[in-house]
């Protein structure tokens, strides 16, 4: 599959940092989407999950639209990340969820495009707004034809790494390391006190997501089309052994003391904790996330974004993704007003801004020859090579194959699990 960003086409990930608190704030929509005088209201809500307090994309997004329409008010309520898709699902379920939501691409996850599209709960958008999705992506924001979402942004599912602190500590990895070149290197980092990477292993979404990152290359490198041929039954997680390698990576990056103590029970702080006080370099996270840090640190602290480095044998791919973006609720009172926005903010100007705001890469952009920020540097040639795979979540057919992954490696942790435990969990969890 190939993942070109033309503007006649278009797709972001999920996990990490610290967590913001919030509570959504909802718009309760008429059962036929006007009011009793057929004027719409002009006031709409818009929510929009965030790992980081400082982050002001969708705040950006919000107000320019403002700026440019008099007279609309547009509310926005952020959501702490992990707390995000189980509160929309609940909202949108009681019928009183917000006009505009951030919505996860695809299938694999709560809260998702297809989970809610299911549901019946989210609205129609236009057919010409198809032109923005990326070339084959069309299935992760539609359902039975019909479009349901756009994306926001590109990012990739990402180490977020301190080269320069790395290096001081004598610490190497680039983007044509192997995971071999990464375990010999943790056990002297480890002795001094420090770890290669954080690890929030308490919370499912960040060992799955570090998962996700290695199974790029051993599962989607060689074989693409793996969740096609999985859905088709012509294979299964426990049947394929890039998936038992990738799990087999987690274990071997543990033993290795490439994580700091106690990750297995770590929460976001020990990652926050952790890298403010210069004992970790990397964690696993949207690459977005460089971005929100550089910004909280004015400037003293410079990050990029690596893949994960694959094991010897094995060529090295990104995780580019397109999975997080927009749809509008199905009851909003104001349906030409959410159509309107949800139109603005993949304009071209505006998708620039939001992905600058972000930290992302711009949908409607050519990702091989994008002026890239400059945590994307180090894998500029890798995306101008395609040497890249979608994340494999994102057609997933539920959430719950997701959480057995995330549960899963952390059970590999603490020896709890059996890599034959795991997969057999995701294969179960895939047919329920």
């Amino acid at each position: 599959m190939t993942f070109s960003i033309a503007r006649h086409r278009r797709r972001a990930a999920a996990v990490a940092l610290p967590l913001a608190t919030g509570l959504l704030l909802a718009a309760c929509g008429g059962e036929d989407g006007s009011t009793a005088n057929g004027e719409e209201p002009q006031t709409i809500t818009l929510s929009y999950a965030s790992a980081n307090t400082g982050e002001k994309a969708y705040e950006t997004l919000a107000q320019d639209y403002m700026k440019a329409h008099p007279g609309v008010t547009i509310k926005t309520n952020r959501i702490a990340l992990n707390a995000y898709n189980q509160t929309l699902t609940t909202q949108m379920q009681a019928g009183n969820g917000p006009d505009v939501m951030y919505i996860n691409a695809g299938t694999g996850q709560a809260g998702s495009v297809g989970q809610l599209g299911k549901a019946g709960l989210l609205m129609d958008l236009d057919s010409s707004l198809k032109s923005v999705l990326p070339e084959g992506t069309e299935e992760l924001y539609s359902l039975d034809g019909k479009l349901l979402g756009v994306p926001s942004a590109v990012t990739i599912s990402a180490i977020v790494y301190n080269d320069d602190l790395a290096k001081q500590n004598g610490v190497t990895v680039t983007p044509s390391s192997t995971l071999q070149d990464v375990l010999s290197q943790c056990g002297k980092v480890k002795a001094a006190g420090k770890s290669i990477f954080g690890l929030a292993g308490s919370v499912p979404q960040n060992p799955g997501i570090m998962a996700m990152e290695i199974a790029s290359s051993t599962v989607y490198g060689p074989n693409p089309n793996w969740n096609q041929d999985r859905a088709a039954g012509k294979t299964t997680f426990a049947q394929t052994q890039g998936w038992r390698d990738a799990l087999q990576a987690v274990i071997d990056l543990n033993k290795s003391g490439c994580f700091q103590d106690g990750a297995a029970g770590a929460g976001f702080d020990a990652l926050t904790n952790g890298a403010s006080q210069g004992k970790l370099f990397g964690f696993f996270a949207p690459s977005g996330a460089t971005k929100d840090i550089m910004d909280a640190a004015q400037g003293h602290v410079k990050l990029i974004a690596l893949p994960f480095p694959a094991p010897q044998g094995t060529q090295t791919y990104a995780a580019l993704t397109a999975n997080i973006g927009l749809a509008g609720n199905a009851k909003t009172k104001s349906p030409k007003l959410v159509q309107d926005f949800i139109k603005f903010s993949v304009s071209p100007d505006e998708a620039k801004k939001f992905a600058d705001a972000q930290g992302s890469i711009p949908v409607g952009s050519d990702i091989a020859t994008s002026d890239l920020l400059p945590q994307y540097q180090p894998i500029a040639d890798m995306l101008k090579n395609k040497q890249y795979r979608p994340f494999g979540i994102d057609t997933w057919p539920n959430g719950q194959v997701y959480d057995a992954l995330g549960s899963g490696a952390t059970g590999l942790l603490t020896g709890q699990k059996t890599i034959d435990d795991v997969l057999k969990a995701m294969d179960a969890a895939w047919s329920s």
